[in-house]
């Protein structure tokens, strides 16, 4: 059995926690496709073109999942994102990841346009800028990192702007995507609606 369950939005929105938790209640395999542009973003710093990093990426580049949350690397992630060979070059693993059997979430900024046009299930998860700074800052400041929430939401709408004014593949929502907006729910809220989402289309 495939099913594909496209989750995209901006940053901090919670798309992440939804797809980990919607995949986990239904069994199926989880990819945050961001993690291929922070792993290819994370290569660049050293001087790597960002052509030749995407190209070279492996599964394992995606494990070292704390380097992959640095704000600079989110906006090395940002900045690669809108090559349009980059975006070619990451294409084929995200499809293939996306029809294995038994299922599968992703989760990014073009799943349900660009990646996944016909999957069964599509998500536009978002949250007003305030309520996702407030998260992200909250996140950073967690795990150690010394940010301000003013230079945190300047990153996100930094970020917003780039992923939405890019040539190829901007983060908007699909024609037949369901916003779920999360600025008023708690996580619980927004992953049990997700699966309600889900399991109606499920059948």
């Amino acid at each position: 059995m495939t099913f594909t369950v496209a989750i995209d939005g901006p940053a901090a929105a919670g798309k992440g926690t939804v797809a980990r938790r919607v995949a986990a209640h239904f069994g199926f395999a989880h990819l945050d496709t961001g993690l291929l542009y922070r792993a290819t973003g994370l290569r660049t710093l050293d001087g790597t073109d960002p052509v030749t990093a995407a190209r070279a990426l492996k599964a394992g580049d995606l494990d070292a999942e704390e380097a992959l949350r640095a704000p600079e690397v989110a906006q090395a992630a940002s900045r690669v994102a809108a090559i349009p060979e980059v975006r070619t070059a990451l294409v084929d693993f995200q499809r293939a990841f996306a029809r294995r059997s038994g299922g599968a979430v992703l989760d990014g900024r073009d799943i349900g346009t660009v990646i996944c046009p016909d999957a069964e299930v599509k998500l536009f998860v978002t949250a007003s800028d305030d309520v996702r700074a407030r998260r992200r800052h909250a996140e950073l400041t967690g795990n150690g990192h010394d940010v301000s929430l003013d230079d945190v939401l300047s990153d996100l709408r930094q970020r917003d702007a780039r992923d939405s004014a890019r040539a190829t593949a901007p983060l908007k929502p699909a024609v037949d995507a369901v916003l779920l907006d999360t600025s008023q729910m708690t996580i619980e809220q927004a992953v049990a609606e997700a699966i309600a989402i889900t399991d109606a289309r499920k059948g």
